[in-house]
């Protein structure tokens, strides 16, 4: 596995135990109200997820972030780090259990920044959220030191208060140039004097020592911080100034034009970019970026089991770094695949070109007009190199990395895994086959969808036509079917599919014979979600020779429960339609040249849960849409991808500097696919997101 391979974890749990706090349940849409039945997430997996982590309260909230950390231990390399965001509710909850699970002694630092926006409160206004960092092993963490620029006017220069003037002579800055330090005058350099003294007696350099006439001392219990001959070395290079009793050492900002980033981070805020946000709990790009930088090389490897909107995945891309990420909730995986999919980078140079980024970046030494550092690499003049007639040690940047601007780069491949543990159904009969757990849960789920239909016995399945069933009960003997019942006095059966999962083919046609054996009228086909062939099978059941049926859509209110205020219980059962395509075959352009094809999204049909609507949406309103045009049956290969109504490709667009006409870019957030030929499998798949991130998708034969 990946025990030990992972370089750093980043983990952004949810901060507090409230079910209508962290979620959002649209793709398109952050603005989130508390409480509100509307906003909550449908999701059955992220409801099951909730229930799990929060059914006791703190006590539950505990145990989740016990056992992620847990699994973090065994996934860390021996270098590696783990970071923990979390606000300041259940900030010394988390200190405790890092502390159990990895050890105080691997404690590194909690970090401050500053978040989005304060929270309300009746006492002190809350603006900043935490980073709790943890090593495997604190004596072999990875530790990359990060620098700001040095900023007159900024907290940390804010000691340089005196400049040298380009006559040579030197001056306290007026107070209009502290306020205000772009009305200093071009060719001034802001300096500031620094302690030349030690604590302590040393015989070499608790010495007497002569400047501009004037015999200075360090002290009897001080001394200098170089030797006489390193104080002549200094004074022969003007880095000397007398003060009342003592000498001081001319530190001059641009000596180390940057400087070293502590533990509080102000420059995190959201500001009037907050509208960059594709997610309502998005942390700011800086903050991962510099939790990665930190602690990570090109090529490591980085996990976010919490993914949101990707922003680890999407600085991890960025940055050379592999990377995994993971998440409960269908709306963040689909916000994740577009920012991916449409995402520019700078193309930073290869040290080793033939091992890629694990080689590492290009770095050099570069100066503006002005004579400011700007480049990878910056001098570091200190009084030890000045005074020991040394040349300035150099410091890495590690975040500026030399930049190919004649490149525009995008995503690498990546794959889009189940990453919910769906339950195991060797025999594709939907029930449960991992043990008798699980069976006996299958079993209690059928009692009490059967409970259901009897309560509510309307079906909705289509142009506004209802069914009424009556007389639900359990079949006598059966081996596929769930239930039976009467509607317009003919006997019908129904079979309900997992209660995690999609319907399967083998599951329907299993019942449809069992159905058509014992002759009911009618089959309907109960689930949360069913697999494309299933769906064929069930549309197409009259056809073949069997008796009709009908896919009926149970709504996610049912896993719910008392999680909603209201539940329309006359509505529960609705139908819920497939991606609505047209394949056009092209006719070759030359005699006997090869048969192209194009899809057409005409259109989905949707459900709305909260209204128990359903809706017909054309095809340029979806949030996204893809292609695989030679799906196999198992693996979904994106060959072609759309994002109408979405301005996802502007990043993509604005990079590429008007190199397509806009046609590209309209037929990129169009409806129609480029032409592309029949691969091996003869089959097209079209995968649809809706705006509550679920995919539906659809295959179709070529030719």
């Amino acid at each position: 596995g990946l025990g030990g391979q992972v370089q750093m974890i980043y983990i952004d749990p949810p901060y507090g135990v409230k079910f209508g706090s962290n979620f959002q349940p649209f793709v398109r849409r952050r603005d989130v109200s508390h409480n509100a039945d509307a906003d909550l997430t449908r999701e059955p997996e992220m409801v099951k997820a909730y229930r799990d982590t929060w059914e006791l309260g703190l006590h539950s909230y505990l145990t989740y972030m016990r056992d992620r950390l847990l699994l973090a231990r065994d996934l860390l390399a021996p270098s590696g780090s783990v970071f923990v965001q979390i606000s300041d509710e259940n900030l010394h909850h988390v200190r405790e259990l890092m502390d159990e699970v990895f050890g105080a002694e691997n404690f590194c630092a909690v970090v401050v920044f500053k978040k989005a926006s304060s929270q309300t409160s009746e006492l002190v206004t809350s603006t900043s959220d935490f980073l709790v960092w943890y090593a495997q092993d604190r004596e072999r963490v990875r530790y990359r030191q990060l620098y700001w620029d040095k900023q007159l006017g900024d907290e940390v220069a804010v000691e340089y208060t005196f400049v040298e003037q380009t006559d040579g002579t030197r001056r306290s800055m007026t107070k209009e140039e502290r306020s205000a330090p772009s009305s200093i005058p071009d060719g001034c350099r802001p300096f500031r004097p620094s302690p030349l003294t030690s604590q302590g007696f040393r015989v070499n350099t608790t010495v007497p020592f002569e400047f501009e006439g004037k015999v200075y001392h360090p002290g009897g219990e001080s001394n200098w911080k170089t030797t006489v001959e390193g104080l002549r070395r200094l004074a022969g290079a003007r880095r000397l100034m007398p003060r009342s009793k003592s000498l001081s050492y001319v530190r001059f900002l641009d000596d180390f034009p940057v400087a070293a980033i502590g533990n509080v981070w102000s420059d995190t805020k959201w500001g009037f970019d907050a509208s960059e946000k594709s997610y309502v709990v998005q942390t700011n790009v800086k903050v991962i970026q510099r939790c990665i930088l930190m602690t990570t090389d090109p090529g490591d490897l980085v996990l976010d089991p919490t993914c949101g909107s990707g922003t680890t995945a999407y600085v991890a891309e960025q940055w050379g770094r592999r990377w995994i990420t993971v998440d409960t909730s269908r709306v963040p995986l689909a916000l994740a695949r577009q920012r991916l999919l449409t995402a520019t980078f700078p193309y930073y140079q290869l040290k080793e070109a033939e091992r890629g980024p694990a080689g590492g970046f290009v770095y050099t030494r570069k100066q503006n007009r002005k004579g400011e550092e700007v480049g990878g690499i910056v001098p570091h003049i200190t009084l030890k190199s000045i005074a020991n007639d040394e040349p300035p040690d150099e410091e890495v940047l590690v975040d500026r990395p030399e930049v190919d601007n004649a490149i525009v780069r995008v995503t690498g491949p990546f794959a889009v895994e189940g990453t919910i543990p769906t339950p195991v159904d060797w025999d594709e009969d939907g029930i449960e086959d991992s043990g008798s757990e699980q069976a006996e849960a299958y079993g209690s789920f059928v009692e009490r969808m059967i409970e259901v239909l009897r309560r509510s016995p309307v079906l909705h399945v289509g142009g506004g036509n209802t069914v009424q069933v009556s007389g639900v009960r359990p079949p006598a003997k059966s081996l596929s079917l769930s239930a039976e019942g009467v509607a317009d006095d003919k006997p019908v059966a129904f079979v309900f599919g997992p209660e995690s999962g999609a319907v399967s083919e083998k599951l329907v046609h299993a019942a449809l014979r069992e159905a058509h054996l014992k002759s009911y009228a009618h089959l309907y086909v109960i689930g949360f979600a069913i697999q494309p062939h299933a769906r064929e099978l069930v549309e197409n059941a009259a056809a073949t020779g069997l008796i009709p049926a009908t896919y009926v859509q149970a709504t996610p209110d049912l896993m719910m429960g008392d999680l909603l205020k209201n539940m329309r219980s006359s509505q529960i059962f609705s139908v819920c339609g497939l991606p609505d395509i047209k394949v056009h075959t092209l006719k070759p352009e030359k005699t006997g040249g090869t048969v192209s094809y194009q899809v057409e999204l005409l259109g989905l049909d949707t459900f709305d849960p909260t209204t128990m609507d359903a809706d017909h949406r054309p095809g340029s309103d979806v949030p996204a849409w893809f292609i695989d045009g030679d799906y196999n049956d198992r693996c979904f290969h994106v060959t072609q991808a759309f994002f109408p109504r979405t301005g996802a490709w502007n990043d993509l667009r604005k990079s590429l500097k008007g190199e397509y006409d806009d046609a590209v870019w309209d037929h990129l957030a169009g409806t129609k696919s480029a032409p592309f030929e029949a691969g091996g499998q003869g089959q097209v798949a079209v995968k649809v997101i809706d705006d509550r991130g679920n995919e539906l998708m659809v295959v179709r034969k070529l030719g």
